[in-house]
């Protein structure tokens, strides 16, 4: 597949073209009204992106005086993107316009999981990908970016370091099928941005995206934009350090296990009592028996609910979002949303928590939406706000890929 190229836009147009991919359709009046352009320069605007293929009339709208207007949304030539999440089980590939309108959605398993090598893991994502392109078909011919979600930390500062080659691999693989930019990103800063967009946290300036599941992990957005930190490791809140008392001395990663849901089972399994009824055998089976009412199960969930409302209160004493949002397998679970604002609520200042709005999906729609964001920016001539981009290459891809990635 061809890289896409970017003709150079007048001022106007880049601003018409902005408002199109951010708005959806839109009628002619609105969008000269919007943005104070006479009718002879939205006339030049138009026809300038319509011989460009990147806005096209898709219809009319009758108007509150009984007059008709042209309706706009983006042309053919303004092509696709893909997110693809990158799970322990599956990889799931989603295909979307520069303006959010869903085109195609491929999802496959990771044959072995968890003893998968990169390489093995490379092949689902390059497949997955080729999937969702062959089921966008004719609908758009131009694919403009790749987002891959990784549950890693990517960072520029870490270039060359990494020598398990997990990512280079993934992306090295699938350079080869697509000659579009490939983006690289953690997986919950991909949630976050997806909840900025499209989720519980839409219109807000400043918000934390955090993860509870298997592992924990923090989304952090401030001034609109994510927060990656110096070497792209903002958000390793597992890291801070557990327990802190003069009993015990702190160890590496231990909240983050003591978070995660494996922990939790443990501490279950252990705690159950004897006659009472088999303790749950996983995570899904425990908040189901709470869910239904059962009253040790439902024990064990409002004490994991209430150690969460001390990490949210800690990260609130961090960064006074003003919002966060609960997701992940475990965090999003509504059982314990009541206990985690109690105890947050008892600890620090009043704070918005909320449940994800996205839930499962939330990872790879907040890929996609970087990906749009990422190839819109590349048609107007701006930069990009990326972590990690394997521009299209040629011969030297391999050789760049192992360059640039760590």
């Amino acid at each position: 597949m061809p890289a896409a190229t970017n003709p150079a836009l007048t001022e106007s147009s880049r601003s018409v073209l902005r408002i199109v991919a951010s708005h959806g359709p839109i009628t002619r009046p609105r969008l000269g009204a919007m943005l104070n352009l006479s009718k002879p320069t939205m006339t030049a605007v138009m026809q300038e992106l319509g011989a460009l293929g990147l806005v096209a009339p898709i219809g009319s709208q009758q108007g509150a005086m009984g007059r008709s207007a042209a309706v706009y949304a983006l042309g053919p030539q303004a092509g696709y993107v893909i997110g693809i999440d990158v799970g322990a089980a599956q990889v799931r590939a989603v295909a979307q316009g520069l303006d959010g309108a869903p085109l195609a959605t491929a999802e496959l398993k990771i044959a072995k999981q968890h003893r998968a090598t990169s390489e093995e893991v490379a092949a689902t994502v390059d497949e997955a990908a080729k999937a969702a392109i062959l089921a966008v078909g004719k609908r758009s011919k131009t694919l403009r970016s790749i987002a891959v979600a990784v549950p890693r930390i990517v960072s520029r500062n870490r270039l060359g370091l990494n020598r398990r080659k997990g990512p280079e691999t993934v992306l090295q693989q699938l350079r080869r099928s697509v000659d579009a930019p490939i983006l690289l990103e953690n997986n919950v800063n991909c949630a976050a941005f997806g909840e900025l967009h499209d989720g519980a946290a839409q219109g807000r300036d400043i918000f934390l995206f955090l993860q509870i599941g298997v592992r924990i992990g923090l989304g952090i957005v401030i001034g609109g934009k994510l927060f990656r930190g110096f070497n792209g490791a903002a958000g390793e809140a597992g890291r801070m350090p557990f327990p802190w008392s003069s009993e015990h001395v702190p160890a590496r990663e231990r909240l983050e296990h003591y978070l995660g849901s494996d922990a939790l089972m443990e501490r279950c399994v252990a705690g159950w009592p004897a006659g009472v009824s088999e303790p749950p055998a996983t995570a899904r089976e425990l908040f189901d028996r709470a869910q239904s009412g059962e009253r040790e199960a439902l024990h064990w969930v409002t004490r994991h609910a209430a150690d969460i409302g001390r990490m949210v209160a800690g990260c609130i004493g961090f960064f006074d979002p003003g919002l966060v949002v609960l997701g992940g397998g475990v965090g999003q679970n509504p059982l314990m949303l009541d206990e985690v604002r109690r105890v947050a609520r008892d600890l620090t200042w009043p704070t918005e928590i909320a449940v994800s709005g996205l839930g499962a999906n939330g990872t790879v729609l907040g890929a996609t939406r970087l990906a749009a964001e990422h190839a819109l920016a590349d048609i107007l001539g701006e930069t990009p706000d990326a972590t990690l981009v394997l521009p299209p290459g040629s011969a030297s891809e391999e050789e760049t890929a192992e360059q640039s990635f760590g």
